[in-house]
């Protein structure tokens, strides 16, 4: 799973926005994600996906939403 899908993930079976350090801890929680270097997953991680996929997210008030 890219990291991009267990963001979608994360947020479609929360139900609600989150924020970037949330998402990046229930991501290493759930292990949804494995770096290749076996690091956690971290919130700056998260974020740039997010930033590079306008179409799939979107923040607002400090929390991301899926857009699909």
């Amino acid at each position: 799973m890219k990291l991009e899908e267990a963001i979608v993930y994360l947020l479609a079976s929360a139900g609600h926005g989150m924020r970037t350090e949330q998402i990046a801890r229930e991501i290493n929680a759930r292990r949804l994600y494995t770096r290749r270097d076996k690091a956690p997953v971290t919130d700056k991680q998260v974020y740039a996906v997010i930033m590079s996929h306008p179409d799939m997210f979107v923040k607002s008030e400090g929390r991301i939403h899926l857009m699909i």
